[in-house]
């Protein structure tokens, strides 16, 4: 039996919870299970191209203990999900309107297309939900 997607909203910025969100989307994606993951809001400021990474993450004491015990990259969980399982990633439409980006102001070979909310909430009604 083939198992349900699994749907993603990440909207924070916190170090925390993008790493978490990493974590579940490379781990389901490796376990062939179809994961997309919509990224909105705050969340779409660390996946900048220009982004310094001394700014990438922000969080509490556990972000400053990811970093420092040198946890694998959030970036890189998604990016090994893709290259290893079926993970999709997409921008909020509305959230890439507001800054004025692109997808070339996106990191490289990371996102899919942009896509709105509206798309993500009603795909989302046919597996499991997790909201970040």
């Amino acid at each position: 039996m083939e198992s349900q997607p699994l749907y993603i909203l990440l909207c924070s910025e916190q170090h925390e919870k993008i790493q978490m969100a990493a974590m579940m989307a490379a781990v389901a994606a490796v376990s062939e299970r179809k994961v997309y993951v919509f990224v909105s809001m705050g969340a779409i400021i660390p996946f900048g191209k220009t982004t310094d990474l001394a700014d990438r993450y922000k969080g509490g004491v556990f972000s400053d203990l990811l970093i420092e015990k040198k946890a694998p990259d959030a970036i890189e969980l998604f990016k090994q999900g893709k290259r290893l399982g079926d993970l999709t990633l997409n921008p909020c439409s509305m959230v890439m309107d507001i800054l004025a980006w692109d997808d070339g102001d996106l990191i490289d070979d990371l996102f899919d297309e942009p896509l709105g909310l509206t798309k993500f909430l009603s795909d989302a009604e046919t597996g499991q939900f997790i909201t970040l």
